[in-house]
């Protein structure tokens, strides 16, 4: 699904113009993205939750000399879908 897509179905479900879902989702990106921005967690009852999750730090293979230097850690966005 593309987010025309989705404004679509928003519009047809809501009864509201396309131009108002459009709004309406813009709106919630925004929601969502200040959130996770923030260091927090989205939880939507029946649909999921997106968090940041810590990846653990690896270590990369230098040719010369042989030896191994540690990489960063770093973050991600992960997803969990509801259990139904």
């Amino acid at each position: 699904m593309t987010k025309s897509d989705l404004i679509d179905a928003i519009a047809a479900e809501g009864g509201i113009s396309k131009a108002a879902a459009g709004k309406a989702l813009a709106a919630f990106e925004r929601a969502v993205s200040g959130s996770l921005a923030a260091g927090g967690e989205v939880q939507l009852v029946g649909f999921g939750t997106f968090m940041w999750a810590n990846v653990p730090s690896a270590k990369a293979a230098i040719p010369k000399p042989a030896s191994r230097s540690p990489l960063l850690r770093e973050s991600r966005l992960n997803s969990a879908p509801a259990k139904h």
